[in-house]
């Protein structure tokens, strides 16, 4: 990680956020992606990683706004296995986050950047949780137990989370109860991500810490900005932007991480 941080590289930070936010209000998705990936292109990405938590948490806040107490109550009996391993694997994913080497996990970041590309683009499809008895299995209590401890386990190593959302989309909730469960989870695992990046230290300096906490402000003000722009751009052109985007970020974490670029 980085030992020490000035404010040209907070105020590059900030503007990598602002982006972020505003690619997530215009395609409806990809803020914790696109933010993450884009720093961990011109900084450590164990830090990258460690700097999004924050901004992830404030972004998601929105989730539980239009939620009932009964709703957030049901989602919690409901999936209740699900969300506590993902629990552990998050703090597992986060312990071993401090101990990767740069460079691979650089590439690694970059391979599943460019995965999410293809599986976006229906190149590689993603896991049909719902077909047949392999589905039904995956939705008892056990197969909530593996599927949140391995998903858990990535989103703590690298923000990545579209297995969870491909894993609940599998269970054809209603909109209100769908939206709970994706407030329960990362809202969970972001707020107790900042408890154990704290407590491991992986925020190497204290200005990191506070510029990850002042990063929240432009993350919400991205995705406003985003939303405005969202009317005036066809769905087409919105996943264009965003999945080039994509597409750039990951060959250069992967060729920054093979020592090409």
């Amino acid at each position: 990680m980085i030992s020490a941080i000035g404010w040209t590289t907070v105020a590059l930070l900030t503007l990598v956020i602002l982006l972020a936010g505003t690619t997530n209000g215009l395609a409806g998705f990809g803020f914790a992606l696109v933010g993450t990936m884009a720093l961990a292109t011109v900084i450590d990405p164990a830090t990258a990683v460690v700097f999004m938590i924050v901004p992830i948490l404030a972004v998601n806040l929105s989730l539980v706004r239009d939620l009932s107490l009964d709703e957030l109550r049901t989602c919690s009996r409901r999936f209740g296995p699900l969300i506590g391993a993902a629990l552990i694997g998050t703090v597992v994913g986060m312990a071993v986050l401090s101990s990767l080497p740069t460079a691979p996990l650089r590439v690694g970041l970059g391979l599943l950047t460019l995965g999410f590309v293809a599986t976006a683009q229906e190149r590689i499809p993603l896991p049909d949780w719902s077909a047949g008895r392999a589905g039904a299995a995956s939705q008892t209590r056990i197969g909530m137990l593996g599927v949140g401890g391995i998903s858990g386990l990535l989103f703590g190593g690298t923000n990545v989370g579209v297995q969870l959302i491909a894993y609940l989309r599998s269970f054809d909730l209603s909109h209100g109860l769908f939206v709970g469960v994706v407030a329960l989870v990362f809202l969970g695992l972001n707020g107790i991500r900042v408890a154990v990046a704290g407590l491991l230290g992986l925020y190497p300096t204290r200005i990191l810490l506070l510029a990850s906490v002042g990063a929240a402000l432009p993350a919400i003000v991205g995705v406003a900005v985003g939303k405005r722009l969202r009317a005036a751009a066809s769905e087409r052109s919105r996943r264009l932007v965003v999945l080039s985007l994509l597409t750039a970020v990951g060959f250069r974490l992967v060729g920054g991480g093979l020592g090409i670029v």
